[in-house]
C-alpha cells in the first residue's frame, strides 16, 4: 500500500474507533432498560471492537477509552469508585 492509503485507511479506522466509543457511552448513558450485566458486556463488547480496528492497541484501550466508559456505568448504576489500596 502506498503511504497515502494507509494514512487514509488509519483515518478511517479512527473515524469508526470514535463513532464506537460516543455511541457506546451514549447507550450507557441513556438506555433505561440496560441492566448493569449488560452494561458491562457492552464495555467488553467495545474494547474487541475496538481491537479488530487496532489488534496491537490493547494498553491504549485500556487507559483512555476503558475509564470513560467504566466512570459512565459506575455514576449511572451508583457504584462506589473503587478506593486505592494502601
Amino acid at each position: 500500500m502506498e503511504r497515502k492509503e494507509l494514512v487514509r485507511d488509519e483515518e478511517e479506522r479512527l473515524r469508526r474507533l470514535r463513532l464506537l466509543v460516543d455511541v457506546t457511552a451514549q447507550v450507557l448513558s441513556e438506555d433505561e432498560k440496560l441492566t448493569f450485566c449488560e452494561a458491562l458486556r457492552l464495555v467488553e463488547a467495545a474494547r474487541t471492537a475496538s481491537l479488530r480496528l487496532f489488534p496491537d492497541k490493547n494498553d491504549t484501550f485500556e487507559l483512555v477509552i476503558r475509564p470513560r466508559l467504566d466512570r459512565i456505568v459506575l455514576e449511572r448504576f451508583r457504584v462506589p469508585f473503587p478506593t486505592p489500596v494502601n
